[in-house]
């Protein structure tokens, strides 16, 4: 198998035909646009890594597919007492790891009580333990959280469950050795690991023993493409069946296309402008080379007021999308912020270029601005070089900015590059992204003083590397608000400050844009449903109810019996899974989360 591509070609796997598929075994083939870096669920912080979790490992509980409220996994119930500190969870009986143990108890007990002793345990999904105060499992079907104040999330904690005996030996979850299938290869989810090779592929066999019933498939491969137009061009010659993460000029062309059937829907991902405020680690020590002139929150508010948001959707995306304003994408209606015109940050170029004459920043003789300490206001720009999104939005905010008297030089990179360098703090300017979870906890989360890494630049998950008094009173308010309207009230106003700092732009919340070969596929399990994403999702939905044309008659019966339970037949599946729960950054889309 090769997983890596030339620039110019498709997979190197071969094409099977129907025939020779179902004779060879049932197999679901993952076309990845970005690398995974690893599988430690713990530590994986690319978006494809944390979607390998949502394979191999089941929650929890996890967002349902019809609305994206909480539903039953390794837990089959749950309660709180009346004073909201103490959280019973009654774990669902007859559940089994892969290597035949029973899932109990103390496998959820295990795996938080790990990320509240271990640092690196929290480095992908810390923020969801720092309100606990014990957790216990006082008999094989029951697990007791206690925490330090009330805690709304106690329902949607996006924690992959790890099983305890395989993972208690280990102690040190950065060793190489967690990404070894002796390890990660127990799992419980409805996808087993059986073969991984860093940014290649990874390998699963279906999970016969899976508790909502065993994958329709034999085997689920995920392997690594160049970009997401030779991807494309495998779906037009019948070699791939589901891709998403289009351009819009991708799937305006696809609409065209005999066999081809095309899927938008209001997505959970936001696009950003992250800039280097000064950043620091959990320990408030600064880190990074970021340009120190970005201290000063007149540039960062300049710098705001020179981007046009509403040109970024309609001549990057072609009008699939939403300006964005804060970090909670507008698919979540109840805790999206729209800003007053007081609040808002207009586009204006003429504004900007006054406010920073009136700071003292005067243009030079060739149009770029120097500080008073003689310092020229150049910035780095740095992005993913494989995404069109990246390319076009450098070469607009280049513009712009050039027009306020500041110079930028573009530094495209690799996704691993780029999250070296912003984890490190090594960049001025970067665009980012993250897929968010319904709920707004997870986003929030991303700009705490908690979220930041620590001294060795591991144990966080930062977006921004903001920390700031106001926000962090109003994050711990919505953690702990119960009433959605007053909850929801806090979530805005949190965002607003984060908005008033200027250290990131919320450029858009994308749309889903999606293709499917109709000839080999009659549908999908969406989420939301009915007019919700196939592949962007909060857990594994669209993937688990695929639904074979060829079977769809056959099984019409059992098929509208089964509900969300579809199965995937006997067909070759390749699905395209791009960038970020996060987009090559720290923390998860959510897949990553995601």
């Amino acid at each position: 198998m090769v997983a890596v591509l030339a620039a110019s070609a498709v997979a190197t796997v071969p094409f099977v035909p129907a025939a020779a598929a179902q004779q060879q075994g049932k197999v679901l083939r993952v076309a990845l646009t970005t690398g995974i870096d690893h599988l430690n669920p713990f530590t994986a912080q690319l978006a494809a890594s944390t979607q390998v979790g949502r394979f191999n490992y089941e929650f929890l509980t996890l967002p349902s597919a019809e609305d994206t409220q909480p539903t039953g996994g390794i837990a089959e119930s749950w309660k709180t007492s009346d004073d909201k500190l103490t959280w019973t969870f009654t774990i669902r009986q007859g559940m089994k790891w892969s290597d035949g143990k029973p899932i109990t108890a103390q496998d959820p007990a295990f795996t938080f009580q790990r990320m509240l002793d271990d640092e690196n345990a929290r480095t992908a999904n810390g923020s969801y333990v720092t309100n606990f105060a014990s957790v216990a499992a006082p008999d094989d079907k029951t697990l007791v959280i206690k925490t330090k104040a009330p805690q709304a999330t106690m329902t949607a904690l996006d924690v992959p469950i790890v099983p305890k005996h395989i993972w208690e030996p280990i102690k040190d979850l950065n060793a190489p050795s967690t990404d070894d299938l002796a390890v990660v290869g127990v799992g419980s989810g409805p996808y087993l690991l059986t073969e991984y090779k860093k940014n290649e592929f990874v390998k699963f066999k279906a999970n016969k023993d899976y508790w909502r019933g065993a994958p329709k498939v034999d085997e689920l491969q995920l392997l690594q493409f160049k970009d997401a137009e030779a991807a494309v061009n495998a779906l037009k010659q019948g070699e791939v069946d589901v891709i998403n993460r289009l351009t819009p000029t991708q799937f305006d062309a696809l609409k065209s296309e005999k066999n081809i059937t095309t899927n938008k829907a209001p997505g959970r991902r936001y696009n950003e402008l992250i800039i280097n405020f000064g950043v620091k680690n959990v320990l408030d020590q600064p880190i990074g080379d970021g340009n120190p002139i970005l201290k000063d929150v007149r540039v960062r508010k300049a710098i705001a007021q020179a981007i046009d948001t509403e040109t970024i959707v309609q001549k990057v995306m072609s009008g699939y999308g939403q300006p964005g304003t804060g970090v909670v994408p507008a698919i979540y209606k109840a805790y999206t912020w729209t800003p007053s015109d007081a609040e808002k940050t207009k586009f204006d170029i003429a504004a900007a270029n006054a406010a920073l004459d009136q700071a003292g920043y005067a243009k030079g003789a060739d149009g770029i601005r120097v500080a008073p300490g003689g310092a020229k206001l150049e910035f780095r720009l740095a992005g993913h070089a494989n995404r069109p999104f990246d390319q076009r939005v450098a070469q607009f905010v280049s513009g712009w900015l050039k027009d306020v008297g500041i110079g930028v030089k573009q530094e495209l990179v690799s996704d691993d590059e780029l999250d070296d360098r912003t984890t490190a703090g090594n960049y001025d300017l970067a665009i980012s992204g993250y897929g968010t979870s319904p709920d707004p906890d997870y986003a929030l989360s991303l700009n705490t003083c908690a979220g930041r890494p620590n001294a060795e630049g591991n144990g966080g998950s930062s977006a921004t590397f903001f920390c700031d008094p106001r926000y962090e009173d109003l994050y711990k308010k919505q953690l702990t608000e119960f009433d959605p309207v007053k909850r929801a009230e806090f979530v805005k106003q949190a965002q607003a400050v984060l908005a008033g700092e200027y250290v990131d732009v919320v450029l858009d919340y994308d749309n889903v844009l999606e293709a499917y070969r109709s000839d080999k596929f009659s549908s999908f399990t969406k989420q939301p449903q009915p007019d919700g994403a196939i592949l962007e999702q909060s857990g594994y939905w669209g993937v688990y109810g695929a639904t074979p044309a060829d079977a769809a008659a056959a099984n019409s019966e059992e098929s509208g019996n089964t509900g969300l339970w579809i199965g995937i037949g006997a067909v070759v599946l390749v699905v395209l899974v791009g960038g970020g729960v996060l987009l090559g950054r720290r923390g998860k889309s959510a897949d990553d989360r995601e």
